[in-house]
């Protein structure tokens, strides 16, 4: 599943710049040069980030729509900052903006950072389907379970019999791909009849976190 973006401009000068790394991250872009009709496009399509230019005649209006409707909670929006964005206020949502002439340094980090932001959004509701053994610490004894799904927040297993459990359960399983097993500490969120039940990470060490946030984000975009 690709980002994608939407660049309100027709600066082809800065815009170049930002097809260029936005390219390099893996981010799809659409330049609108009008922002009415960027506006019509933004309401019936799914845009990950917006990048709108302050200097284009009408993002004035643009914004303030943006600020009133802004109907994409999932969106990060970013403003490219010019001569005339002191006279614009600005969404809440803006958190990231660009300054004329930007430069290839500063649209890396810039685009790096939303990136980033747009992908936390995104893999923190996914759940990526595992068929893996997991084992499971749980009052002194080992369970043995198979993983059915995993994110960034927790996992669901299922054991060959309905078992009834609750409160803190320690997890381990070899992540396809990953050089060492996941190790986590989790709490019983809930249980089924068939043998079905959620387990919530309460505590995983930075590395592994880290290591799982990527190996989602792989399997994310191999979709």
């Amino acid at each position: 599943m690709a980002l994608s973006s939407m660049v309100v401009s027709r600066d082809w000068q800065e815009v170049s710049v930002l097809e260029c790394i936005l390219g390099s991250l893996h981010i799809g872009v659409d330049v609108v040069t009008e922002p009415e009709r960027a506006w019509r496009r933004f309401n019936h399509s799914k845009v990950d980030a917006l990048i709108v230019d302050c200097d284009l005649e009408g993002t004035d209006r643009f914004l303030r729509k943006l600020k009133q409707e802004f109907r994409q909670p999932s969106a990060v929006p970013l403003v490219i900052l010019g001569t005339g964005s002191g006279h614009h206020r600005f969404p809440d949502s803006v958190t990231f903006s660009f300054e004329k002439p930007i430069s290839v340094e500063q649209a890396v980090r810039t685009l790096s950072a939303a990136r980033n932001v747009i992908l936390a959004g995104r893999l923190r509701y996914h759940r990526q389907t595992v068929n893996v053994p997991v084992s499971l610490s749980y009052a002194n004894k080992k369970i043995s379970a198979q993983l059915l799904n995993l994110s960034q927040g927790g996992m669901g297993v299922h054991f060959d019999r309905p078992i009834h459990l609750q409160g803190t359960v320690r997890v381990m399983f070899d992540l396809p791909g990953h050089a060492q097993p996941l190790k986590a500490e989790g709490e019983i969120a809930w249980n089924d009849q068939e043998g079905n039940a959620g387990i919530r990470f309460v505590k995983i060490s930075k590395p592994l976190r880290e290591g799982l946030q990527l190996w989602l984000e792989q399997r994310y975009f191999a979709h």
